[in-house]
């Protein structure tokens, strides 16, 4: 699986004018699903996500997790981070999961991150999504579970 997370002040996502998922500050995890993906990758990314120390403690050093400060966690199904653009200028998104095995993961893992985090907001899966942020540091950290 593939993340893209970012720490943020605030994020929401908007679909066709209306906020279907909202936080405060918190995580906004890109995320998608590749062809050999399965529960464990879900479960493993999800364990990392919540227990990377990216927030800041009394003396300003990245010492706090996501679950250690209880903020928000926006997840929001991208399937575009599987971009291949080695062979031109159009993107090749082949590397992606198939539609079906997308959502199964996505659905996944966001049932086992709301057993495991209070306050888990989400995209839909496959609908044209406009998301806001306001990325705080800026902290953008790439993740891949394989």
């Amino acid at each position: 699986m593939i993340g893209l997370v970012q720490r943020v002040r605030e994020a929401r996502v908007r679909i066709a004018g209306e906020v279907v998922g909202e936080i405060g500050p918190g995580l906004l995890l890109l995320l998608c699903a590749e062809p050999q993906d399965g529960p464990s990758q879900a479960e493993r990314l999800l364990a990392k996500l919540l227990k990377l120390r990216i927030f800041s403690d009394e003396a300003g050093k990245m010492n706090r997790s996501l679950q250690d400060v209880q903020g928000g966690l926006l997840v929001v199904s991208q399937f575009t981070l599987a971009a291949d653009i080695s062979g031109g200028n159009r993107p090749s998104f082949t590397a992606a999961a198939p539609p079906v095995l997308g959502q199964q993961l996505y659905e996944l893992f966001l049932e086992k991150a709301r057993a495991a985090h209070p306050g888990v907001q989400c995209g839909r899966f496959g609908a044209d999504m406009q998301v806001e942020l306001v990325n705080d540091g800026p902290v953008t950290i790439p993740m891949r579970i394989a």
